[in-house]
């Protein structure tokens, strides 16, 4: 039985009180992943030139754009100027 992965999330959102909640307090990062996904995807660029153009390899950039490295302001600078961005960081209220 195949189960397509967005079908089973949205059954463990709706099952689980835990997995909503972990996947809630999530939300950032997955909003980080998405916007550096949209900026490489904006500029045309592959991870391997943006890797190139950061000074850096392709796997530093596979692991900022998976969630699995947690990137310096630094590193977001040196990411946005490859994709030919900046960065813009904000503090909001909560609620």
């Amino acid at each position: 039985m195949n189960i397509k992965a967005t079908d089973l999330h949205k059954r463990r959102m709706a099952e689980s009180v835990g997995y909503a909640a972990a996947y809630d307090s999530l939300e950032e990062e997955f909003a980080l992943i998405d916007t550096l996904l949209r900026a490489r995807k904006r500029a045309k660029l592959t991870q391997a030139e943006v890797a190139s153009r950061m000074g850096t390899t392709e796997s530093a950039v596979s692991r900022l754009e998976s969630g699995r490295a947690r990137p310096s302001t630094r590193t977001l600078g040196k990411y946005a100027a490859a994709t030919g961005h900046r960065v813009a960081i904000r503090l909001e209220p909560v609620g």
